[in-house]
């Protein structure tokens, strides 16, 4: 009989590149997802990783049990939800019903301050049985974490027309719309503006994420047309940083409303037009998890909470 769990971390490997990336994805050590995969070669009586260098990479075989596994997973997962719901029917219900099992969420950074930091406590007082470990990653890599089982939620953004692929036995639910602001200081000569263009920032010197980033690929999509723009001279990944470093007078940001503190008195943020920065959040699952009551009750946890936060500032 083949080991599921094993079956899961050699996934994990697919997915990540590497064995330790992999125990980081699952929350393990190296060496326990190295355990778990030679006790799935023993099992099988076939290699499914081999070494090249200092990494591994899956062998043919390996591929297969991958891709193979994938129906098996989300057949397991229909039942476990089929099962819950069967259990769910009995006893008083309603909103006095409590929900188990656990619901691994991957999400970007805004989206943990601005949303999971007021719906993972409410859940865990509601439903204390629930578990809803959080790991916090770039969209892209949530989806593929989603995709292969690793999490089961994710929450992930999409910025004007920036590709974000969506692999087919994934569902996206659309959350909400957020703005972003361009941050400048307040003795600034286009500070006493209501909107900004791409041509009236073409000459700024920016702070900005790092280059792998949605944020960043937005940020040149903005200045499409625009030659020598935009001069990115610093970067961070933590728009906090962004907020500071401008203050400081090193430039100007391009910043999210959602999980934004307050600006600073010395501060401004005036919305960009032609085109608008904007970026769509949603909700990703996988589609065999559609019927699971813990899963719903995580969705219904972050709409309701930003149907009483109200729109952003």
């Amino acid at each position: 009989m083949i080991d599921l769990e094993a079956v899961v971390a050699l996934r994990a490997v697919a997915t990540n590149g590497s064995v330790a990336a992999a125990a980081d994805s699952l929350g393990f050590t190296p060496s326990a997802v190295s355990q778990q995969i030679k006790r799935l070669e023993r099992g099988t009586r076939i290699a499914l990783l081999e070494r090249v260098g200092r990494g591994v990479v899956l062998t043919d075989a390996g591929r297969h049990l991958v891709t193979s596994s994938a129906t098996v997973l989300a057949d397991l997962e229909r039942i476990e939800a089929d099962l819950h719901l069967a259990g769910g029917g009995s006893g008083s219900g309603g909103a006095e019903r409590r929900v188990t099992g656990e619901v691994r969420i991957g999400a970007f950074s805004t989206a943990v301050r601005g949303i999971l930091v007021d719906v993972l406590p409410r859940l865990r007082d509601e439903h204390p049985k629930l578990r809803v470990p959080l790991r916090e990653s770039e969209p892209w890599e949530t989806i593929a974490l989603v995709a292969s089982g690793q999490r089961d939620l994710g929450i992930v953004h999409r910025w004007g027309g920036v590709a974000l692929a969506m692999p087919e036995p994934l569902v996206e639910t659309p959350l909400f719309t957020d703005v972003a602001d361009v941050i400048l200081r307040r003795d600034h000569p286009l500070a006493g503006r209501t909107e900004l263009t791409p041509t009236d920032l073409a000459d700024e010197e920016w702070i900005a994420t790092f280059d792998s980033t949605i944020c960043r690929q937005w940020l040149r999509r903005l200045f499409d047309g625009v030659s020598n723009a935009p001069r990115v001279v610093h970067e961070s990944m933590e728009f906090e940083n962004h907020l500071e470093l401008v203050c400081a007078g090193l430039g100007v940001a391009l910043v999210p409303r959602m999980g934004r503190p307050p600006l600073h008195p010395d501060l401004v943020g005036i919305p960009t037009v032609r085109p608008a920065s904007t970026r769509g959040v949603s909700a990703v699952h996988r589609r065999s998890q559609a019927d699971s009551p813990a899963l719903q009750t995580v969705l219904d946890a972050i709409r309701g909470s930003l149907a009483e936060s109200g729109p952003l500032p």
